[in-house]
């Protein structure tokens, strides 16, 4: 099994937001970008998407939201988190449950990144069960550049978006008055977010969500226990499916989405 990540090149922080306190692991320089994990937490796969980010000239936070920091993904974690999570409070993972209620904490991060960062806004990343949030963020103003990453909510209804219908008019209205942009990947053979949900999106978002679409053969044929053998799909496009090797489709998604945050973010006025 491979070793887990002690992230020690981040600083650990406490940040409370409305009460709430979360670990959030903050590192680099430069514009802000909210970095969220998917299931079953911050992995070794993650982390590393993270140092990524920093070192293309950004201040990652990359806030614990479920699992164990820096674990490596085992089926038997990965099983136990998702159980977890089907039960939370803090996340509505079957259609017609509305907008999570964890991303209103989430964009109160965005605001303080922001403060503390500086710069025309922030940038924000979901993975997996995270994917849509880093949609729904968008109504703190602050949030510029939303990438969202193979977003599987909600579980039950393939071509439904984790979202309230109040919040996906203030959305769409906002995309609009703002001239933002959303950016999404997916694997063509990925079977928690497929074909049908990018089309909510792009029903939602018209030309303004650019969603790309990966073959399922250039997914990493090898990835982390719980990829293999309870995700069992082509799924993780920039973390646990990626292929770090020049020239591999799955690097040139990564290379995108750093770009995307670049231009986004290094704008002086919207």
């Amino acid at each position: 099994m491979e070793p887990d990540d002690t992230l020690q090149d981040f600083t650990r922080r406490g940040i409370t937001i409305d009460a709430v306190t979360k670990i959030v692991h903050v590192s680099g320089s430069g514009p802000a970008v909210v970095l969220m994990p998917e299931l079953p937490g911050i992995s070794p796969d993650v982390a590393r998407f993270a140092r990524w980010i920093r070192e293309a000239g950004f201040t990652v936070y990359m806030p614990s939201l479920f699992g164990i920091d820096g674990a490596y993904p085992t089926v038997e974690l990965g099983k136990q988190i998702y159980d977890r999570i089907c039960v939370s409070a803090e996340f509505r993972v079957l259609a017609g449950a509305g907008t999570s209620p964890v991303v209103s904490w989430l964009r109160g991060l965005a605001r303080i990144a922001h403060q503390e960062c500086g710069g025309p806004g922030v940038g924000a990343i979901g993975l997996c069960l995270t994917g849509n949030f880093a949609l729904t963020m968008t109504l703190e103003p602050s949030v510029i550049a939303p990438v969202v990453n193979h977003p599987s909510l909600p579980f039950d209804d393939p071509g439904a978006l984790e979202i309230s219908s109040e919040d996906a008019t203030a959305i769409a209205s906002r995309f609009e008055r703002d001239d933002l942009r959303a950016l999404g990947y997916r694997f063509e053979g990925d079977k928690w977010c497929g074909a049908a949900r990018f089309a909510a999106y792009r029903n939602l978002l018209g030309d303004r969500f650019d969603g790309r679409v990966l073959g399922s053969e250039h997914a990493n044929p090898s990835p982390p226990p719980f990829f293999a053998q309870v995700v069992r799909t082509p799924h993780s496009v920039v973390t646990a499916h990626l292929v770090d090797t020049t020239g591999h489709p799955t690097l040139a998604a990564r290379d995108e989405i750093l770009a995307f945050l670049a231009t986004r973010l290094a704008q002086t006025s919207l």
